[in-house]
């Protein structure tokens, strides 16, 4: 059973009436399309109507000429015999079997006859006896939205979705032919925007020689597409719609060269090496501020990026606020920044885990955290110390007062240090913290306080994970003394991240 969930081209030749009621001649359509089919890489299928003319037609008016429908329709009967060798040759020919019904009689016959898809004509699309009829089929549903209003069209799309059909809408305009400036083709835009998800196909009915609306739609996404075909006969031509085998060759190469042109769909192209060869020697690279010894930490801020870039560079696109950068000998001054004299440890993946981290133990305590705030991530002995030693933080204002969002994760520990110019009160959120003031240690559970004094030497932690708002004198940055030498050392203890909380 085929699907219309995907995004590979299909192409539905319509037969129409156009077998004139001559199962011979319906065979030879077959036929010289399906040697047309064989020139092109898609899929494809071919249609016929089916309606039962005996209950199709009112009684009173099966002998009128004056109704050209009925006379058309009359004209042109095919026996359910006939029907089948078409429907067969179809197979023989590798194309996919499609048919319209008119009835519900002949959704009957689609199902006797074994039809890979049914298709919904315009004029039926609101018809809910026979849409009941085709949604007990096994069959995907292809259907046609000339004339329909949205509020038609979505009271279709819900009663095809509730009964779990595979199907397809087509943008379709019911003029014969469509002039260029009635094609419309801006409603496949409308139809995708509105029911996303829902493959959007374009059932056509310019004049046979029209070939550039199956580019633009080509350019729009569209891979389904419904196009009514025939053969001329000794007695009688083609309408003024229906393609020939030389129109729809040409109709067929125009939508082959707008795939071209279009490239691939629903992921990244893969790129030319020359195409990337020619970008890079266009990005600046890296070369070192000042010197630097084997084994010893590159901060961001000691190199600057500039042109030429060489083989190995590394280059300002390589350079992100989680990237490290080591040297792995001795570098000198305006030195170039290569692959092979320094290594990079990118960090990306640890500093998302904090964050999720934080956010879980956020979400877990139910306090409100103002929007737009930023994430300060300390990491006192760097980032693979940090699940021990460190903490997050989120400054909310910083004036004359100075207010702070402080979060500690399971087993983690803040280091000793003190301030000079400011003086702290710490208000327990959520958890339980631990902490020492020039030794003395004491616990606080959730809605207790303490405040530090400046010059108190204190350290604090949660074995549990807390949040804590730190209430305070004005902040500098320079007024943390940790008394571990080794932290002052660490230049880049902070990682800062903005729209964190998404």
């Amino acid at each position: 059973m085929p699907t219309l969930n995907t995004h590979e081209p299909l192409f539905i030749f319509e037969m129409a009436n156009n077998h004139m009621g001559k199962p011979e001649h319906g065979l030879r359509i077959i036929r010289e399309f399906g040697r047309i089919a064989g020139e092109f890489p898609f899929t494809f299928a071919f249609k016929l109507q089916y309606r039962q003319l005996d209950t199709f037609i009112h009684p009173d008016y099966k002998t009128r000429t004056d109704f050209k429908y009925v006379k058309r329709f009359s004209e042109t009967r095919l026996s359910a015999d006939d029907f089948k060798r078409l429907r067969d040759e179809m197979t023989v020919h590798g194309f996919l079997a499609v048919c319209t019904p008119f009835d519900e009689a002949s959704v009957d016959l689609i199902e006797e006859h074994n039809f890979d898809i049914v298709k919904i004509a315009s004029c039926s699309f609101t018809d809910w006896p026979l849409l009941e009829r085709i949604a007990l089929t096994d069959k995907p549903v292809i259907a046609s939205t000339a004339g329909a209003s949205f509020q038609d069209i979505d009271k279709v799309v819900s009663f095809l979705g509730h009964r779990k059909k595979d199907f397809a809408l087509m943008h379709c305009v019911a003029q014969y032919p469509t002039p260029p400036a009635q094609l419309q083709l801006n409603q496949i835009d409308l139809l995708q925007a509105r029911y996303p998800g829902i493959r959007i196909g374009y059932s056509t009915h310019e004049a046979p020689e029209e070939v550039d609306s199956v580019k633009v739609a080509v350019g729009k996404g569209v891979s389904l597409f419904e196009k009514h075909v025939g053969v001329p006969g000794e007695d009688f031509g083609l309408n003024a719609y229906s393609a020939n085998p030389e129109q729809a060759r040409a109709w067929l190469e125009s939508a082959r060269a707008a795939f071209a042109i279009c490239g691939v769909s629903g992921k990244r192209a893969e790129f030319a090496q020359s195409e990337l060869s020619s970008l890079r020697s266009l990005q600046r690279g890296l070369f070192a501020s000042r010197s630097f010894k084997k084994g010893e930490r590159i901060p961001h801020d000691a190199v600057f990026a500039a042109i030429p870039t060489m083989e190995g560079h590394i280059t300002a696109s390589d350079l992100s606020k989680y990237c490290e950068l080591y040297a792995l000998e001795d570098i000198e001054a305006n030195a170039p920044l290569l692959s092979s004299n320094i290594s990079m440890r990118n960090v990306r993946d640890k500093i998302y885990k904090i964050v999720q981290d934080v956010k879980g133990l956020i979400i877990q305590s139910g306090v409100t955290i103002p929007s737009q705030v930023d994430l300060e991530i300390s990491h006192h002995y760097g980032i693979d110390r940090f699940s021990e030693f460190g903490l997050t933080m989120m400054t909310v204002v910083n004036r004359i007062y100075c207010k702070k969002l402080i979060v500690l994760l399971p087993g983690q520990k803040h280091p000793t240090q003190y301030h000079k110019q400011k003086e702290e009160t710490f208000h327990i959120l959520y958890g339980e913290v631990y902490i020492e003031l020039n030794g003395t240690s004491r616990t606080l559970k959730t809605g207790e306080t303490v405040t530090v004094e400046r010059g108190v030497h204190h350290y604090f932690g949660s074995h549990t994970g807390a949040i804590i708002e730190e209430l305070s004198s004005t902040h500098y940055a320079a007024d943390s003394f940790y008394l571990d030498p080794e932290i002052g050392r660490n230049a880049n203890r902070k990682t800062l991240l903005t729209h964190w909380f998404d």
